[in-house]
């Protein structure tokens, strides 16, 4: 056998090879220091991130680098054996337990370990992108989620997220956003996973720049964040401190955004996807038709996916990305009574009035002549960008009608232009003195809002309307009200505009106070800002086109604010037509009308709109639609034309994008016995909803996180009710106490908004049960003055219960193992073992109970911790006589105990590593055929070459001394009682733990 790791090797010297596990216990600069993460840097050896354990640091947080500092990874053979004096040896069970849920899962679990722990519906589906992140069919945690609209695609990457923090590969994490949805985004991943993100907006970055010493990268000073995609692209002072930054996942939100080469977004990915582990891309349009595009955006995923990236099969990168839709077999029958089904799109028709038949009568003469006749305009399409002004409403129409003339104005050239401009002045007279009275749309909507859906004083009901136009939006807020009855302070407050034009807090206000049911917002204005990420179901269900965008897509993305995961009532769809006699105008009869028609029929029929006309994008939709209409077409020639190839015109490219985008992830994965929640129900308040208990993956000595929690306050403070103010309510499971400093500390991490408006640093409410943590928050939606909720789930990722297992994990000594008397025959030492790779993080993990018997000089090793623990009667009924036991036999057999231990693992070594170096090898192979013709390629294809080999496991293993089981010294061989156990040999096959 070998002779076990010394003090020097486990310090990582070694640099590349540096074991440095979060959980285990350090001495730098002669203080006591707990890891939490680790992570190889190229000049500077291992970035150790720490918290304090010896009472000088106590709590304090630090980073170290193994080449600038002595990191001493305490000798297991020095381990000191102590007695436990804790009734029913507490401190060691708990002790066990924290050591458990400290070490992160080794990268060959493939298993979701965390999935139903969290405030969100058990759907399968939903969990489908983490397995396929966490699948090893890519060589790191990387996809896209292309889920259609409404789907729940920020849950999907909560949970990703979770799972990869519960393997050490989630201490840093960037989210990237538009500005819109950055406190929704952050809200979802704290109020239903606790994973706290810190919202670096403009406020943000400022009040941070203030805090921290100039210069300093802003990015360093919190580890986890979100921010805006607009704040990041626009500087280039971010840019240069995001190259300075490695991170452990990477979320790009509307990924779709950055598809075109060259682009500020586009760079700024191409910045970001190096400099990740985990890269999460999402997108409910992730492409714009164009095959080398969309290779673009996987080849920010895996580079060597895609070989051409002209023509490649669905094949080629199936294990990068996932998409479904509405009707997908397994989203349609798990969503069953979670998702109320929409209603028809209804067409309110409204007969112009006679000032505005004068300005149809206008454009069909002028502007917009039958066939043979001559648009005044010498540019084709802006008769149209004309039609759709005044189709959405006079003051639209006025603005541009006057940006016009004015750039008429400024050219050289009066006489070509003067036809035009004479007409211009013509629309602007007929335009310049239409009010609300004149308007047969406004009219309709007041009807509708008023008659048909109820809004109005008294009322609860709520309704978000839609323009594309900033001059409708303005127009529509500041006359509505009056409209519809509201008064004085009520006038003011019933309607809310959003657009572009507003900062990302202004916007991020309106979404937040349509959210709330005890705002007195009755109706949301907003032009297609909002139609992309933005949640506006939870209080609504009506929606209403003012005008319609000539874009299936867009009408797609705008019902799908209220049309999606967790609407609880059948959204309702209504759509202002204009209507007009004269003849050959081109009212909303032409376009508008049947564009919702074929929304409507591709929604019910496919499950989304996007493949209709193959195009993928809104701008392009509806170019091309105009270009048709100025050729003859009726918008279903249009339509049909496109995705039929009439034209000539890339129609090979869409059935190629179509045909393998559309079914991908549409077929569930077969069951797979071994995976899914365990049998066991949990305990208490946690078992509240109705879940079973955390899936088998995760080794436990406690039946559930609620009854650790239990214990650990009592061993951590026993006068807790007194010390914390802690007061318990036994029947609903709420936990409300005065966090202490180091907590406070801790929680500096959480949003900013939540932590000032509940007083968090004062008080916290706590559960462990669903219900009632559901319940909070939907109590904060209805609420007016705070979205966020009054009482937290306690999760396993809670920075509650991530503060109480460290504070048991430094219960315990420098080096200490406990002694537990238990029902055994002889000595049985507990022992981790820890196989890293160059990353430093784990490969494998072991759990192990270990004997070694002197006279025959025979080690044998049990790799089932758990099971041998529960076997040997160690539980919370076991009784502690405090006998006290000399410990000095047992350390002598220490060396050999460590040298059985590390001789299983290497036995067994290659059959734990084969689930992780199979994919490995095969990357390797496909990176082998993968040509490049630059230096930037061959560059990178080493890189990967490199980064592939770094993922392997290397190096001796880690080993620990946990605990000693020792047998009872009052109970003789004829004694009564269970049967002593003793380890017969050693495991003959590897478990899954």
């Amino acid at each position: 056998m070998t002779a076990v790791q010394t003090s020097a090797e486990q310090s990582g010297v070694t640099r590349g090879q540096d074991q440095h596990p979060a959980g285990a216990q350090v001495v730098v600069r002669d203080e006591e220091w707990l890891v939490r993460s680790s992570m190889p840097t190229e000049d500077d050896g291992t970035r150790i991130e720490v918290v304090g354990v010896s009472e000088f640091v106590r709590d304090q947080e630090a980073v170290f680098f193994s080449g600038l500092d002595r990191i001493e990874l305490l000798d297991p053979r020095e381990t000191a054996l102590v007695m436990d004096d804790s009734p029913n040896y507490r401190r060691s069970r708990l002790f066990l337990e924290a050591v458990l849920r400290r070490t992160a899962l080794p990268q060959s679990e493939r298993r979701l370990a965390l999935a139903d722990s969290f405030l969100m519906d058990p759907l399968p589906y939903q969990r489908r992108p983490a397995e396929l992140a966490l699948s090893g069919a890519n060589l790191r945690p990387r996809l896209l989620i292309a889920d259609v609209v409404g789907l729940g695609k920020t849950l999907e990457i909560g949970l990703t997220l979770a799972e990869l923090i519960r393997r050490g590969r989630g201490e840093r994490i960037l989210v990237v956003t538009p500005q819109h949805v950055l406190e929704q985004f952050q809200h979802e991943l704290w109020t239903r996973f606790a994973i706290p993100l810190v919202r670096l907006d403009s406020v943000g970055i400022e009040r941070i720049q203030r805090e921290i010493p100039a210069g300093r990268n802003p990015f360093t000073s919190f580890k986890r964040v979100i921010v805006s995609i607009d704040t990041l692209k626009n500087t280039d002072q971010y840019q240069h401190h995001l190259e300075q930054i490695r991170w452990d996942a990477v979320v790009i939100d509307e990924s779709h955004n950055l598809i075109n080469r060259g682009s500020l977004r586009n760079q700024l990915a191409r910045t970001l996807a190096p400099r990740t582990d985990a890269l999460i891309l999402a997108s409910a349009t992730p492409h714009n038709g164009d095959a080398k595009s969309f290779a673009e955006l996987i080849g920010l995923l895996d580079p060597v996916a895609i070989r051409d990236p002209e023509s490649y099969r669905a094949a080629d990168i199936e294990h990068l990305f996932i998409r479904r839709t509405k009707i997908s077999p397994e989203v349609r029958e798990q969503m069953k009574g979670q998702w109320a089904e929409r209603g028809p799109s209804h067409s309110v028709h409204c007969p112009a009035t006679p000032a505005e038949e004068k300005i149809f009568e206008e454009l069909a003469a002028v502007w917009l002549p039958g066939e043979g006749g001559t648009s005044v305009s010498s540019v084709p399409l802006f008769p149209y960008t004309l039609l759709k002004s005044f189709l959405s409403s006079h003051a639209a129409l006025r603005a541009t009608v006057s940006a016009r003339i004015k750039t008429l104005e400024k050219k050289d050239d009066p006489q070509g232009t003067a036809a035009e401009l004479a007409a211009l002045h013509r629309l602007s007279e007929l335009a310049a003195d239409l009010t609300e009275a004149d308007s047969a749309k406004f009219a309709a909507l007041v009807r509708q809002l008023r008659e048909e859906i109820g809004v109005g004083p008294g009322s609860d009901e709520r309704v978000v309307v839609f323009s594309e136009r900033v001059q409708t939006l303005e127009w529509l807020a500041d006359v509505l009200p009056a409209a519809l009855g509201f008064k004085g302070r009520a006038a003011r407050d019933c309607v809310r505009i959003m657009h572009g034009g507003l900062s990302d807090e202004q916007q991020m206000a309106c979404v937040e106070e349509f959210g709330l049911a005890d705002t007195p917002v009755r109706v949301l204005v907003t032009g297609d800002v909002a139609s992309e990420g933005v949640n506006l179901h939870r209080q609504c269900h009506q929606l209403v086109h003012y005008d319609v965008p000539w874009s299936l897509i867009r009408i797609e993305q705008r019902n799908g604010r209220i049309d999606r995961y967790g609407q609880a009532r059948p959204p309702e769809f209504r759509a202002l037509i204009l209507t007009s006699e004269v003849e050959g105008a081109k009212d909303d009869t032409v376009v508008a009308e049947r564009l919702l028609e074929r929304e409507d029929q591709a929604h019910r029929s496919l499950g989304t709109a996007e493949a209709v006309t193959g195009l993928y994008r809104a701008e392009a939709e509806e170019k091309s639609l105009i270009q048709d209409l100025l050729r003859g077409r009726t918008v279903d020639e249009s339509l049909d034309a496109r995705r039929s190839g009439a034209d000539g015109e890339d129609a090979g490219l869409d059935d190629f994008l179509a045909d393998f985008f559309g079914p991908v992830g549409e077929e569930a994965p077969p069951a797979d016995p071994t995976e899914g929640p365990g049998s066991t129900p949990l305990s208490g308040t946690e078992s509240s909803g109705g879940r079973a208990a955390a899936s088998p993956v995760l080794p436990r000595l406690f039946d559930s996180t609620a009854h650790f929690m239990d214990d650990a306050l009592r061993e951590v403070y026993p006068d807790a009710r007194e010390r914390l103010e802690l007061d318990r309510d036994q029947q609903s499971g709420l936990l409300s106490f005065r966090p202490p400093t180091e907590l406070v500390h801790r929680l500096k991490a959480l949003p900013s908004d939540y932590l000032r408006e509940q007083r968090l640093r004062e008080r916290m409410l706590v559960t462990f049960n669903r219900r009632l943590a559901e319940h909070s928050l939907q109590r904060a939606r209805e609420s007016s003055t705070s979205s966020w909720p009054e009482i937290s789930l306690l999760t396993d990722l809670h920075p509650v219960v991530e503060w109480l297992t460290d504070k048991v994990l430094v219960g315990m000594g420098r080096q200490e193992a406990p002694m537990i008397t238990a029902n055994v025959a002889e000595p049985i030492y507990l022992v981790q073992g820890v196989y890293s790779n160059k990353l430093g993080r784990p490969t494998v993990v072991k759990w192990m109970g270990v004997t070694w018997r002197k006279a025959s000089r025979e080690g044998l090793v049990d790799d089932d911790m758990v099971s041998l623990l529960h076997r040997c009667g160690v539980g919370p009924t076991m009784a502690n006589k405090r006998r006290y036991r000399d410990p000095a036999p047992l350390r002598e057999a220490l060396p050999d105990v460590l040298d059985t231990a590390e001789a299983f693992l290497n036995t067994h070594r290659d059959a734990w590593d084969e689930p992780l170096r199979e994919p490995i090898e095969q990357y390797k192979r496909r990176l082998g055929t993968w040509r490049q013709p630059t230096l930037a390629g061959e560059r990178t294809k080493e890189r990967l070459a490199d980064l592939a080999d770094s993922l392997l496991t290397t190096g001796r293993p880690l080993l620990r001394v946990l605990a000693v089981l020792v047998p009872d010294p009052d109970r003789g061989d004829g004694d009564e009682g269970p049967p002593l156990v003793s380890l017969a040999a050693p495991a003959a096959s590897p478990s899954r733990f």
